[in-house]
C-alpha cells in the first residue's frame, strides 16, 4: 500500500471514529441536561403538592362543614358554610372549594352565587371523591373541569363525624396555570420541551400549546371512564421511535415527530412525578449532538494533520541525524587526536586541584588554631582582670590584719572586731567574683531552656566591671523589675553579653564622659536587648565586623573572633545579633533578639 493510500484510509478512519465518539458525547450531554430539567420540574411539582395537600384536611375539621352535612335542609347553616368556603378559597388562592355528601352531590361551594355554580352537581364519578370516601384519607387527582372546562388539581379529604363516620367529602381545586408559567420559565428555549402524561399517555400539561391533549401513546388508548378530559377531543401524535442512541441510557430513546410538512428528531427522557400517576417526558432537540459530532470531526482532522506533520518532521529529523552521524564519525578521528592533549591537561588540572584542596585543609586547620588562640586570649584577659580586682582586696585585708594585731596589743577589741568585719566583706566580694569567673569558664550544659535574661546580664556586668578597661565608664543598666523569660542558655548568653559589654567599654576608651547603656524591651514574640555606647562608632560596612579575624582594635585587645563566635551562639539559640551606628547620636548599637518564653505556673 502506497503512502498516499494509507494516509487517505487513516483519514477516513479518523473521521468515522470522531463521528461516533462525538455522537456519544453529544447524546450523553443532551440526556444529562434533560434529566436536570426533569429534576427541577419534579421538585416544582412536589413543592406544589406539599403546599396544598394538608389544606383539605384542615378545612374538613371545621365544625360548620359537619353541621351542614348533618342538617342538609338548614338553609341558614348552608349559607354560612358557603361563605366560609368562599373565604377559605380566597385565603389559599384556590379556584374552587366545595362540599359533597356521601352520594357525591355538592351541597355547598365557594361559587354558590356565580353562574355555573357547583351546588347540586354530582361528582361521584370523580376518582378523588371515590378514593377519599373509600380510604378515609386525602386524595389527589388531575382533571378537566366538567363545569368550568378548566384544568386543575383536585385535593380531597373526607369529613367525619365525632364517632368517625364519613359524612361527606370536601374538595379543593387548584388551577395548573402557575405550574405551566414556571415551566415556561424553566425551558425558555426551543431546544427543550416538556409534556406531562397520564397513565394512558395523554398530555395534559405541555410547554407547547399544540402538544396539549395529544395522545403520545396511541396504542394504549385514553382513560375515558372517569371523564378526566370531559368532552375535549384527544388527537394522536405522529411519533415514531428510533431506539436508544449510543451515549444515552436505555431509559432514553430517539423519537421522530411529524409536524405538518416537516419532521423533527428529539431525545425523549421520561421521569415519574411524585404522588401522582403522572409521567414527565422531556423532549430535547438532537441538533446539539450533530454540532458536537462536527466539532469532534474538526478536532480529529486537526489532530490527524498535526500527527502527519509531526511524522514528516520526525522523518526529516531522522534524515538529518543520519547526516550528522556521518559527520560525527569524521569528527571522532579529529577528537581522538586531541584526546591525548586533553588527558595531559586533565592530569595537570588534577594535580593543581589536589594542591588547592591540601591548601584549603591547612587553611581551615589554621583558622581553628586561631579560634582556639582567641579563646585562650579571652581567658588571659579575664585572668588579668581577676588579678587586678583581687590585688586591692588582698592589700586591704593585709592592712586590716596588721592593724588588728596592734589593736590587740593595745587592748582595743572593738577596733579588732570592726577590722574583722571589713575583712569578711572583702573575702565575700572576692568569693563572689571568683564564682562569676568559674561560671563563665564552665561549659554549657544541656539544651536551651527558659532563661531570665536579666541574670546573665548581671553576671556579665560583674565580670566586665572587674576589668581595668571599665574603670571610669558609666554603665546604665536599666534592669526590668519583672522576669524577662527567653529561649536560651545562661552560660552562652552570658558569654555573648561579656563580649558585647566588653567591646562597648573598650570602644569608649579615651572618650570624655564615656557611657554604656543596656536596655531590654518586648517586641511581639521576642525580647530585644540593646547595648549602646558613645564611642566613635562602627566602620561603613557594619556587617563585616561579624566576620572572623576582622577587628578595629589592636592585637592586644583581641583577634576579631568575639563577635563572630557571639553571632554563631545567638543563631544556634534561634535568635538574631546585629550591629550598626546609633541613629540618635555618636556611638554604636548592638541588638540581641531572643524568642520570648511564657512564664509557667
Amino acid at each position: 500500500m502506497s503512502f498516499r493510500a494509507g494516509a487517505i484510509l487513516a483519514f477516513i478512519v479518523t473521521l468515522l471514529t470522531t463521528w461516533i465518539v462525538g455522537g456519544w458525547v453529544g447524546y450523553d450531554q443532551i440526556e444529562q441536561d434533560s434529566q436536570e430539567e426533569a429534576f427541577r420540574y419534579r421538585q416544582l411539582v412536589a413543592n406544589e403538592l406539599n403546599r396544598y395537600l394538608p389544606i383539605p384536611e384542615l378545612i374538613a375539621e371545621h365544625p360548620l362543614l359537619t353541621a351542614a352535612l348533618t342538617h342538609p335542609g338548614d338553609e341558614a347553616r348552608t349559607l354560612r358554610t358557603n361563605r366560609v368556603l368562599q373565604r377559605m378559597a380566597h385565603i389559599i388562592g384556590s379556584s374552587a372549594v366545595y362540599l359533597m355528601d356521601r352520594t357525591g352531590r355538592t351541597i355547598a361551594a365557594n361559587n354558590h352565587q356565580q353562574q355555573g355554580s357547583f351546588i347540586g352537581r354530582n361528582f361521584s364519578f370523580r376518582p378523588y371523591f371515590q378514593d377519599a370516601l373509600q380510604s378515609g384519607q386525602s386524595a389527589i387527582y388531575f382533571a378537566l373541569g366538567t363545569t368550568s372546562d378548566v384544568r386543575g388539581l383536585y385535593f380531597s379529604h373526607p369529613v367525619k363525624a365525632a364517632d368517625g363516620r364519613i359524612l361527606g367529602v370536601v374538595a379543593v381545586k387548584v388551577q395548573v396555570d402557575e405550574l405551566e408559567s414556571q415551566w415556561h420559565g424553566q425551558t425558555g428555549t426551543d431546544r427543550t420541551h416538556m409534556v406531562v402524561l397520564d397513565t394512558s399517555g395523554v398530555s395534559f400539561l405541555a410547554s407547547r400549546e399544540d402538544w396539549l391533549y395529544r395522545d403520545f401513546q396511541p396504542d394504549r388508548g385514553p382513560d375515558t371512564p372517569n371523564r378526566r378530559y370531559a368532552d375535549q377531543p384527544i388527537k394522536p401524535v405522529a411519533l415514531s421511535r428510533l431506539g436508544s442512541p449510543l451515549g444515552a441510557s436505555s431509559a432514553s430513546h430517539l423519537v421522530r415527530l411529524e409536524q405538518g410538512n416537516r419532521s423533527r428528531e428529539y431525545l425523549s427522557v421520561q421521569v415519574p412525578l411524585p404522588r401522582m400517576d403522572w409521567t414527565l417526558q422531556v423532549m430535547a432537540r438532537t441538533y446539539p449532538a450533530l454540532w458536537t459530532r462536527i466539532a469532534f470531526m474538526v478536532a480529529g482532522t486537526l489532530i490527524y494533520f498535526g500527527a502527519c506533520l509531526t511524522w514528516l518532521y520526525l522523518r526529516e529529523r531522522h534524515r538529518r541525524e543520519s547526516e550528522l552521524a556521518e559527520r560525527g564519525e569524521q569528527l571522532e578521528r579529529r577528537v581522538a587526536e586531541r584526546t591525548a592533549d586533553l588527558e595531559r591537561s586533565n592530569r595537570q588540572l588534577l594535580d593543581e586541584i589536589e594542591q588547592r584542596e591540601k591548601a584549603q585543609t591547612e587553611l581551615q586547620e589554621t583558622q581553628q588554631e586561631l579560634i582556639q588562640a582567641a579563646k585562650l586570649a579571652v581567658l588571659g584577659q579575664m585572668s588579668a582582670g581577676l588579678n587586678h580586682e583581687m590585688n586591692q582586696p588582698l592589700t586591704a585585708i593585709q592592712t586590716y590584719a596588721r592593724n588588728s594585731r596592734r589593736f590587740l596589743e593595745r587592748g582595743a577589741p572593738d577596733m579588732v572586731d570592726a577590722n574583722l568585719s571589713e575583712i569578711l566583706e572583702l573575702c565575700d566580694k572576692m568569693a563572689e567574683l571568683t564564682r562569676q569567673f568559674k561560671v563563665f569558664a564552665r561549659k554549657s550544659e544541656g539544651p536551651p531552656a527558659s532563661v531570665d535574661l536579666r541574670l546573665p546580664i548581671d553576671a556579665a556586668l560583674k565580670i566586665v566591671q572587674s576589668q581595668a578597661t571599665s574603670e571610669g565608664v558609666a554603665i546604665d543598666w536599666r534592669r526590668p523589675e519583672a522576669p524577662v523569660l527567653c529561649h536560651g542558655d545562661t552560660i552562652r548568653i552570658e558569654q555573648v553579653m561579656v563580649n558585647l559589654i566588653g567591646n562597648a567599654t573598650q570602644a569608649v576608651d579615651g572618650i570624655t564622659n564615656p557611657r554604656v547603656a543596656i536596655t531590654i524591651e518586648r517586641d511581639g514574640a521576642t525580647w530585644v536587648c540593646r547595648v549602646q555606647d558613645n564611642g566613635p562608632g562602627l566602620p561603613a560596612d557594619s556587617d563585616q565586623i561579624f566576620e572572623p579575624f576582622y577587628t578595629t582594635k589592636s592585637m592586644k585587645q583581641g583577634l576579631g573572633l568575639g563577635l563572630s563566635i557571639s553571632r554563631q551562639i545567638v543563631d544556634a539559640l534561634g535568635g538574631r545579633l546585629t550591629g550598626h551606628n546609633r541613629p540618635d547620636g555618636d556611638g554604636a548599637e548592638f541588638i540581641l533578639v531572643l524568642n520570648a518564653r511564657e512564664e509557667t505556673a
